[in-house]
This record gives C-alpha cells, sequence and structure tokens, in this order.
C-alpha cells in the first residue's frame, strides 16, 4: 500500500466518524404542537378563544379627550346628568375644562346547558386637572358582573341608564348599582325585574330598590315602559320611551311621572323629551333635542313649584374608522332665574 493509498484510506474513515457524530450532535427533541389563538365567531366580532379553553374573549375600549363648557361634567360619573340626589349641582372652579379618559373592557363567554356564561368587567382611568373635585382624577370600575342566561350578578348600568339620542336629555338620577336582575328576552317582547342596592343614594342606610321593565319591538318601532321604587325613601317613579324610524334618522320620545324624589329619578315630578338623530350619510349625524322639566325639585324629599326647560343639538362626525368627534350644544332655563349655555367637544377613538 502506498503512501497516497494510506493517506485517503485514514481521511476517509475520519470523515465517516465526523459525520456520525455530527448527526448526533443535530438530534432534538420532537417540539410541542403550537396552538394558535382561534377566532371566535359565536357571539359575534371581536372574540377569540383563550388558548387551552372554549371559553371566547372580547378586548375592547376607548380614548376620550374631551373640553366642557359651562358645566364641568367630567367630575359626574353620570353622564349628562348634572343634579344629585340631594339637589345640588357639581361646581367648576372655571366655565369650561378639559380631561382625558381610557376605557378597558373584557367580556368572556362561553356556551353551557343553561345558556350563555358571560363574566364581563369593564374599567375608567381618567386624568383630570381641575382642582375643585377630590375624585376629578380617579380610577374607576363601570362594570363587574357574571351572566348566565337571563339571570344577571353584580354592579351594573340599570335600565334607567338607556336614554333618547343625543346629549340633550336627562332621564335618570343614578343608574349604576350592585344588583340582581332576570330578562326574559323573546325576541320582539322583553320582561325583566331587578333587585338594586341603592346605599350612597340618599343619607339613608340599607336602601334597595325594585325596578320593572316591559319592551317591545315591532318593524322599526319600540316601546319601553320602566319604573322603579326606592324602599328607603318608599317612593317611586315610572318612565316611558318610544324609538320609530323616521325617513332619513330616528325619532325618539319619553317621559317620566314621580310621586317624590327618589334613587331613580329625581330632578322633577314630571318631565318630556324628544329628540331627532338625521343620518346626513355614513359619516355625519345631526341630533336636535328638547326637554321640559315640570314642578323641580326643591329639597330631598319633595317637588317645589318651579319648571325648567332644554333646548340643544349634538353633532357626530365618523373622522375614519375607529375615531369619531362629538359637538354638543345645549341651552337650559329655569323658572328661578338661572339660564345657562353649557356642552363639550369629544375627539374618541375606539377599539
Amino acid at each position: 500500500m502506498n503512501i497516497k493509498s494510506l493517506l485517503l484510506g485514514s481521511a476517509a474513515a475520519l470523515a465517516a466518524v465526523s459525520g456520525a457524530q455530527a448527526a448526533d450532535a443535530i438530534v432534538a427533541a420532537e417540539p410541542e404542537p403550537m396552538e394558535y389563538v382561534r377566532v371566535c365567531d359565536a357571539f359575534g366580532t371581536g372574540y377569540f378563544y383563550i388558548p387551552g379553553t372554549e371559553t371566547c374573549l372580547k378586548i375592547g375600549g376607548y380614548i376620550r379627550v374631551q373640553g366642557s363648557f359651562g358645566r364641568d361634567e367630567s367630575t359626574s360619573r353620570y353622564n349628562n346628568e348634572d343634579f344629585f340626589f340631594d339637589g345640588t349641582r357639581g361646581q367648576s372652579t372655571s366655565d369650561w375644562d378639559m380631561f382625558s379618559r381610557a376605557y378597558i373592557s373584557f367580556d368572556a363567554k362561553s356556551d353551557t346547558e343553561y345558556g350563555t356564561l358571560t363574566g364581563f368587567f369593564a374599567a375608567e382611568f381618567n386624568a383630570d386637572n381641575d382642582t375643585d373635585s377630590g375624585d376629578s382624577d380617579f380610577i374607576d370600575v363601570d362594570e363587574a358582573y357574571i351572566q348566565l342566561g337571563g339571570f344577571k350578578a353584580g354592579f351594573f348600568y340599570s335600565w334607567w341608564d338607556k336614554g333618547l339620542n343625543g346629549e340633550t336629555d336627562t332621564l335618570g338620577n343614578f343608574t349604576e348599582f350592585n344588583s340582581l336582575a332576570y330578562l326574559y328576552d323573546g325576541g320582539t317582547f322583553q320582561a325583566g325585574i331587578s333587585v338594586d342596592e341603592l346605599e350612597g343614594t340618599n343619607t339613608k342606610a340599607n336602601g334597595v330598590g325594585v325596578a320593572g321593565i316591559v319592551s317591545a319591538t315591532l318593524g322599526g318601532v319600540s316601546f319601553d315602559l320602566l319604573g322603579g321604587f326606592d324602599t328607603e325613601m318608599e317612593e317611586g317613579a315610572i318612565r316611558g320611551l318610544l324609538s320609530a324610524d323616521l325617513g332619513p334618522g330616528v325619532f325618539q320620545l319619553a317621559g317620566i311621572w314621580a310621586s317624590d324624589p327618589n334613587a331613580y329619578w329625581a330632578r322633577s315630578e314630571w318631565t318630556v323629551a324628544a329628540s331627532y338623530r338625521w343620518n346626513v350619510n355614513d359619516k355625519l349625524a345631526i341630533t336636535p333635542g328638547a326637554q321640559y322639566f315640570g314642578s323641580l325639585q326643591d329639597s330631598l324629599t319633595s317637588f317645589g313649584s318651579d319648571d325648567a326647560w332644554r333646548v340643544g343639538g349634538t353633532v357626530d362626525y365618523k373622522i375614519t374608522e375607529g375615531l369619531a368627534t362629538r359637538l354638543s350644544v345645549q341651552y337650559e332655563d329655569q323658572d328661578n332665574g338661572d339660564d345657562e349655555v353649557f356642552g363639550f367637544l369629544r375627539l374618541q377613538r375606539d377599539f
């Protein structure tokens, strides 16, 4: 065997050994199967399956920047309701105010033998640098409840929160409670009852309220009849609300009567409100509205003889998908000589 043959044989042997070692070195364990997030379309758009479960989750919210004038709307948790149950107003150190809000919600749903099981939580994060209210900057639990079929328990908006289109009307006093509620939904017909904790709505302790609603829908017309009874004040209120598709928009009419001030309605003995949302096009809507208040509240337990009326308008414009602006201008006049112009300009990004 010559030198050349010996060298070639040695190189081939080394290559074989090295190849075997290299092959052994790159052998890896079988990777775990990856579970990708799956879209859940059983409960509408935006839901996805929580990995490893059959529960569907939807995350949503908005960022809002708003400048208000005439009244400090940001310090009230009750939307455009500036009158509190004791008849006082929220006051500002100036006639204009600007605030920002971040709102986020988590909605978890799954199917069960008893119907849809829901867990919902939403919170508001507010930023306002005025100094007239201790809670102008606060983190607020907006809603937190469990729902199974028609049964609902937790902290959530009551049926009194529903109002007319636009920003002119005031149709509810306190609208969030810790409650137990049941709603029968027959499609075109609904009926429900709730038991509400009224603690903190007045100076009395252990307040309990009972509310009931009956709703019907036929074509483009819907009607709600709602009632609430405050057991601590031993007073109640009833409300009717009509909504109808009319031309290029929606006409709405509402009325309330109360026996005396209570947690559900305290602004006046009676009131009538109306609005019309005119959908100019896909981006622009204009909503004029008006409301009359008969026998305004003059103490914690009684109504007086003064009346008031309010007129105004709301303009909504969709700038682009997920971004919209709203302008509200209202005028109110009371018999006692108080009259004011108030409103706001809002920019909101929904997601």
